[in-house]
């Protein structure tokens, strides 16, 4: 997510003279490039599942076909990680399935709170990230990790402009903002933080507390990170409280902010190394308070995230250590440790055979995400020769690479810097939601850098036309901003979209810009009432076996399989097996839902899952609804089942106590009913 908090003046001058340029002339000046064909575009790459994206996404096409793969790959992943909670709305999950360190019963993780709402943030619908942020301040943060939360609403509110939504969590932000107090250190005016609380085990602060032996707990630093959260966080309450008209409140926490830039600066900044570092905290046998950690981690450069460091050329030389390849730049990816670590690579911690999570080396989407947000800001904002725009597309390809497994896209949790391919391997590591990617394209490469004010900043982080790693075109269309909807078109030549050669940007439609080359485009953007939000709640969902709703089935009983078509988890991966599965019979098959009590329903969606081989959608579908004295058929028996995607079925409202759903499997075949919702 970007942060647009340290812009030099002579860069704003340079925004104001971009803005107040004529705009190049072309033979068409109000219409812009030829739309997508969004529809195409979502059948191809989402199938049956298309209709979700059609009207949400943002659609991207460019030269680049696997930067345009790992995109909506992405989509999909976002969307796969989105539960319903029923009354209580949407969450993200950072896991597909349980894990047990979660927050029960919903499943939820505070630390990669940072990546979903930056990526959601650019969603048309934005009941997504509206229902998280809600849950996230009313139960769902219990600090279970460190987080930047408060940071991330103020990015969502950068793009959707709505004051209200952003504002409305304040005393909430403040409240949890003040609980972090027991991990302040008043004598050094920094945040500590166990490494394993910070999402990241095995350090070298926590693995050199131990004396090298083992580094899972322990460790406790005053660590890059924590500090950045903790400083992004408190802009973002003074900014919100600027929004709000809390003079005080501005003045309290642009203070705190201030105070904490200084004492990072100054204090976790290595000279010897160039880089900024953890201090320990803990003071024992081995490692002392104060004293610095003895080598370079990838978490150094978490402060350029947030926009935290002075535009300095003596900080900004910590970034050549991500490009040597025997520092932080690993073959394959970012390395969390360098490589002259006495305990690089050292594996500690397994499950059974296969090894654990440690951040001794391997390469994180986690952390990698984090570090190309604060690469795209250096290049955007920053005066420094460390590194080019040519170094942030071939590590954004980088990355993007990490996501294939073969010819399969699947992003798991860690991978090994040499060769990339994954290190944990574990069943919950399969499409992992612990980074971002969307939020990367839209922000670095295509450059939309959002901003508080009624302006639209276009700056692309794309390289000359005759460099290895440039594109030769690009267009993102149905980006929401500020209840606009922006397109930004890159063709340098004219040929690919049949128009002006350049950089085009449009609102609404119509072009407002355009440049011969790759500029900085800034221009005016009034901004206009984003939409309301749509909450329609399903009523078959539940949280916890056992309670009302409660499924049953006419095969396979086990518990949990049936307690999952009811969970609010929709995905179809096949690799994560989810939802109910029937048994392989000629006779029909059912799925019961008894709510307990009566509830009157009009429709239902069913999401069904199949492989090509032992699962496959059902040819036909019957619904009854029981009113406690006597089976009805409800609605016509009309209704065609789609695979990997959602079955709509309508009815006359009707009150019901249960509702049954009978399917006509294909021979040979059973059915797996993912989800089955009702409203």
């Amino acid at each position: 997510m970007i942060r647009r908090s340290v812009v030099k003046p002579v860069l704003r001058l340079g925004m104001l003279l971009a803005a107040i340029m004529p705009v190049t002339a072309a033979p068409h000046p109000a219409i812009g490039p030829p739309r997508l064909d969004t529809q195409r575009i979502a059948r191809d790459r989402f199938g049956n599942d298309a209709a979700w994206y059609e009207n949400r996404i943002p659609f991207f096409d460019s030269a680049d076909p696997r930067l345009d793969a790992v995109y909506y790959y992405r989509w999909s992943l976002y969307r796969a990680h989105q539960r319903d909670l029923g009354a209580d709305g949407y969450i993200s999950t950072e896991f597909l399935d349980d894990v047990g360190w979660q927050l029960e019963p919903y499943a939820s993780l505070n630390d990669a709170t940072g990546f979903h709402l930056g990526e959601g943030r650019w969603l048309r619908d934005r009941r997504y990230a509206d229902d998280y942020i809600d849950f996230m301040y009313r139960r769902g943060n219990d600090r279970h990790f460190t987080d930047y939360i408060a940071d991330s609403v103020y990015g969502r509110f950068l793009v959707d402009g709505d004051r209200a939504a952003a504002t409305r969590h304040l005393a909430a932000m403040r409240r949890l903002y003040a609980a972090w107090d027991d991990r302040f250190d008043a004598s050094k005016g920094l945040y500590w933080i166990e490494p394993l609380l910070d999402a990241t085990e095995y350090t070298i602060s926590s693995i050199d507390a131990s004396g090298g032996k083992d580094g899972f707990r322990g460790g406790d630093a005053f660590r890059p990170s924590i500090n950045a959260y903790m400083f992004a966080n408190a802009r973002a309450i003074a900014r919100l409280s600027a929004l709000s008209g809390d003079v005080a409140g501005t003045a309290a926490f642009d203070a705190r902010a201030a105070a904490l830039k200084r004492r990072v600066q100054d204090s976790l900044w290595s000279e010897p190394l160039g880089h900024f570092i953890d201090r320990y905290k803990v003071d024992n046998a081995v490692v002392k308070y104060w004293q610095p950690i003895r080598g370079r981690e990838l978490v150094g450069y978490l402060p350029w995230t947030f926009d935290m460091v002075d535009d300095d050329a003596r900080f900004a030389s910590a970034w050549a250590h991500l490009l040597d390849k025997d520092g932080l730049g690993g073959p394959a990816g970012f390395r969390t440790v360098e490589p002259s670590y006495e305990h690089y690579m050292r594996q500690y911690r397994y499950e059974g055979a296969r090894p654990e999570c440690q951040w001794n080396g391997p390469i994180w989407p986690f952390q990698t995400t984090q570090v190309l947000t604060g690469l795209a800001n250096l290049l955007d904002h920053y005066r420094q020769a460390s590194v080019t725009r040519a170094d942030y597309m071939r590590l954004l390809r980088q990355y993007a690479s990490l996501h294939y497994q073969g010819d399969r896209l699947d992003i798991e949790e860690d991978y090994h810097p040499d060769t990339g391919r994954p290190i944990v391997g574990l069943a919950r590591s399969h499409h992992y939601f612990h980074s971002g990617f969307a939020d990367l394209i839209l922000t670095g490469l295509v450059g939309i850098r959002p901003r508080a004010d009624d302006v639209l900043e276009v700056n692309p982080l794309l390289p000359a036309a005759s460099d290895p790693q440039a594109l030769g075109w690009f267009r993102m269309q149905d980006v929401p901003y500020h209840g606009r909807s922006v397109a930004v078109t890159w063709d340098v030549d004219g040929r690919h979209f049949r128009g002006a050669a350049g950089l085009t940007v449009e609102v609404d439609g119509r072009r407002v810009a355009h440049r011969p080359g790759l500029e900085r485009v800034v221009v005016p953007l009034a901004r206009a009432a984003v939409p309301p939000i749509a909450r329609p709640i399903d009523r078959a969902v539940q949280l916890v076996r056992g309670q009302f709703p409660k499924g049953s089935a006419s095969s396979n009983t086990d518990a949990e399989s049936v307690h999952d078509a009811i969970d609010g988890r929709i995905w179809f991966f096949p690799e994560l097996p989810n939802g109910w599965s029937s048994a392989r019979s000629p006779a029909a098959q059912w799925y019961e839902i008894d709510f307990g009590k009566s509830v009157t329903l009009s429709r239902s969606e069913l999401a069904f899952f199949a492989d090509g081989k032992d699962f496959a959608a059902p040819t036909g579908l019957r619904f009854q609804g029981w009113d406690g004295r006597r089976w009805s058929r409800i609605g016509s028996s009309g209704v065609a089942p789609i695979a990997n995607g959602i079955t709509r079925a309508r009815w006359t409202p009707v009150s019901v106590r249960k509702l049954r759903v009978e399917f006509t499997q294909p021979a040979a075949k059973r059915t797996r009913l993912v989800e089955v919702k009702t409203f």
